[in-house]
């Protein structure tokens, strides 16, 4: 059940605006930092960065520490896109339980081409290839990378070359790659943690064209709640309760933290930002793939992650 304090600050906040909001006095830490993603969220910079400090006045922990930490910077020169810089994201994606994470959705890959001769694979959304390269074995004849993101390609091409795999990459969306690719198949495809960039509106005919083109479809994600209410308590007390977590996993102030975790928890609650991730519960996902086509959808667990239980969803 949700905070009382934190109903009665969003009830305000709904009703009359940030400055109804401000009026209530902070109940505690949580409370104050509730205050201050509301300001955030109603573009009160410099607000946000007041009862965030609150918050870390009332209560020394690393998640209200972190928070003051990047309000305070962002007050004064603006938020951090959260991938700007290739050091926070490559700090965070190789440290903490992502490590773990992808040496387990990496194995559960293997596992699978294993039972392939001569696999022609398509990878959605490869990025640089953390979870595809150590999956690689003797069965997978050929890659199709499909990775908006030419930066990342370049390292990626690299390192399958190294390999002597046959690969083709394409720097577009699955979108983008749908439309140009009509006629071809592939056995199998996979997309590791990606086509929840896809927004829900795009995601159905997605993964029909998935199914019309794949006889095999693996999808890792995280088994997130759906909160479509962006700011609402639950969502928060959901996001400060993770994101404490996750922030145990790397040390204080580093660019893993206030180069990327921070940029993407503010983020979910900045209303002038464009939404980047569309998450859903793995119940959902196995819904909108059977209804894309599928008539087997097997799901297994692949980590418990800081932010969700990581599941591998396997479609046919």
């Amino acid at each position: 059940m949700t905070d009382p304090a934190l109903n009665a600050r969003y009830s305000a906040f709904v009703r009359a605006g940030w400055p109804a909001a401000a009026a209530l006095p902070p109940q505690h830490a949580r409370d104050a930092l509730y205050g201050a993603v509301l300001a955030w969220r109603a573009g009160e910079r410099a607000a946000a960065q007041t009862w965030a400090a609150r918050a870390a006045a009332l209560d020394a922990a690393p998640l209200y520490a972190e928070c003051a930490a990047y309000l305070r910077r962002a007050a004064e020169h603006g938020p951090t896109q959260a991938y700007a810089t290739a050091e926070g994201f490559g700090q965070f994606i190789r440290g903490g339980g992502n490590v773990p994470l992808y040496q387990r959705t990496s194995a559960a890959l293997a596992e699978v081409y294993a039972r392939y001769e001569a696999l022609r694979l398509l990878d959605v959304g490869t990025g640089d290839g953390l979870a595809l390269l150590p999956a690689l074995n003797p069965h997978v004849a050929q890659v199709d990378v499909v990775e908006p993101s030419a930066a990342l390609l370049a390292g990626l091409a690299a390192a399958l070359q190294a390999r002597g795999v046959a690969h083709t990459l394409s720097p577009v969306t699955l979108q983008q790659f749908a439309a140009a690719h009509a006629d071809d198949h592939w056995a199998l495809a996979q997309a590791t943690f990606s086509l929840q960039s896809i927004s829900f509106d795009e995601r159905p005919a997605a993964l029909a064209w998935l199914r019309a083109h794949c006889d095999r479809v693996l999808i890792a994600e995280f088994d997130a709640p759906d909160f479509r209410e962006a700011a609402a308590p639950d969502r928060f007390a959901y996001v400060a309760e993770r994101y404490a977590r996750g922030l145990a996993e790397y040390p204080a102030g580093s660019a893993a933290v206030q180069g990327f975790l921070m940029p993407v928890m503010f983020g979910y609650f900045d209303a002038g930002a464009a939404r980047a991730n569309y998450e859903q519960p793995a119940a959902e996902w196995a819904q909108a793939l059977r209804a894309a086509g599928f008539s087997s959808v097997e799901l297994r667990p692949l980590y418990a992650y800081f932010w969700a239980d990581a599941v591998l969803l396997d479609a046919r």
